[in-house]
């Protein structure tokens, strides 16, 4: 009798379990999958994969490494012409006469000639689809006067875009110990470019130029095994190894992978399509505040008014891993020891987004309205009334 009692306990409580077991695993969230790490490619030296929109890096290897970046230097070289014909020096259709030292050039060629007519736009194609050192030297005559005077143009353009680890010492990229860069800093002039510039892509997504009789085939491999790619550029040298910028587009949403110190063309083609696909299956761009959203207030007794309404001035977006979205962390650092007169649209601050403790992004915060130091009749208040 007390063994079979036993057993048909055991069996109800069985059953109890079996009936209870759906409610119980509804009601224990499951745990969150991590984010799988970034590709490993072990043959390339150094990357660095970017989201477009909201600057932000995704992966990284040595991004800070300071490489031969061969003809990826062209990039500055095409960046400083469309900002001589944004400001009216230079106008796509006006011819530029080609040196001799120009036409002399060695290395990849487009293959002008000094005798032979070659515009601005065609000399963009030549350099960065030929990635012709004969076009950079024309252009960089034409917008610098000669090349030392273009190159000093090239490095005050590195200090004004925060390229610290960059430093160049000629126009096209050919091998010298003084040119130098990082994939970081690759993927921070690519960004400037594309952002001021977009029309850049309908020159880089090209996969062949013809001038004078001549057609050449792009020097960027993605780009004929990948259809979302539509630029920016290639350099080898031996110094460099296989070295390639690439952007593309897929769903609405941009991302720039550069690959550094590749040990051929197969090697970094497949190391930018890892990285592509990665940033585009495990990550999501969040649009989270727009331009002059408040975000947070500033309490002080002695200032005017007391309570300063604080915001960011431009659209904020944020790059996540895919389902951690609700795990992000926003704090805003106010600068300590504000001092009045503040005029609108002043600094004050920073709004920080984390994830897991680890910063993700931060973007300065503004006075929303413009702050003068209390008189003392006004502080007394001030205090009184928090008092209350």
């Amino acid at each position: 009798m007390i063994v079979r009692t036993t057993l048909i306990t055991r069996m109800l409580v069985l059953f109890v379990g079996l009936c209870l077991a759906p409610w119980a695993f509804a009601a224990t969230p499951m745990p969150m999958l991590p984010t799988p790490p970034a590709p490993a490619l072990p043959t390339i030296v150094s990357y660095v994969l970017m989201d477009y929109d909201t600057g932000q890096i995704i992966a990284a290897k040595s991004e800070n490494l300071h490489r031969a970046p061969a003809s990826l230097t062209k990039l500055m070289t095409a960046y400083l012409t469309y900002q001589a014909i944004q400001s009216g020096t230079l106008t796509p259709q006006e011819n530029v006469p080609i040196s001799n030292t120009a036409w002399k050039t060695g290395g990849s060629s487009m293959f002008v000639q000094p005798n032979t007519p070659a515009n601005v736009d065609q000399l963009l194609h030549g350099l960065l689809i030929d990635s012709g050192n004969d076009a950079a030297v024309a252009l960089a005559e034409a917008v610098g006067g000669s090349q030392s005077g273009f190159v000093t143009l090239m490095n005050d353009m590195a200090l004004r875009l925060n390229l610290h680890n960059t430093h160049y010492s000629n126009v096209d990229g050919l091998p010298d110990n003084n040119l130098y860069t990082t994939a970081l800093d690759v993927a921070k002039l690519s960004h400037a470019f594309i952002q001021q510039f977009p029309q850049v892509i309908q020159i880089t997504r090209e996969k062949s130029y013809t001038y004078n009789g001549i057609t050449q085939r792009s020097w960027n491999p993605v780009l004929f095994r990948d259809p979302t790619v539509d630029g920016l550029k290639t350099g080898l040298t031996d110094a460099s190894g296989y070295c390639i910028d690439a952007t593309a587009m897929r769903n609405g949403r941009r991302l720039i992978a550069v690959v550094l110190g590749g040990p051929n063309w197969a090697g970094s083609t497949n190391a930018v399509e890892a990285l592509l696909d990665y940033g585009y299956r495990f990550f999501v761009d969040h649009p989270l505040y727009t331009a002059g959203e408040k975000v947070s207030e500033i309490t002080r007794s002695d200032l005017s008014p007391m309570h300063i309404p604080v915001g960011i001035e431009q659209a904020v977006n944020l790059t996540v891993p895919k389902g951690h979205f609700s795990e992000v962390q926003r704090v805003v650092e106010i600068t300590p020891n504000l001092q009045a007169p503040l005029k609108k649209g002043a600094v004050v601050g920073r709004l920080v987004f984390l994830l897991d403790g680890k910063p993700l992004k931060s973007v300065p915060v503004v006075a929303q309205t413009s702050v003068e130091k209390a008189s003392w009749i006004a502080q007394i208040f001030h205090k009184i009334s928090n008092a209350l």
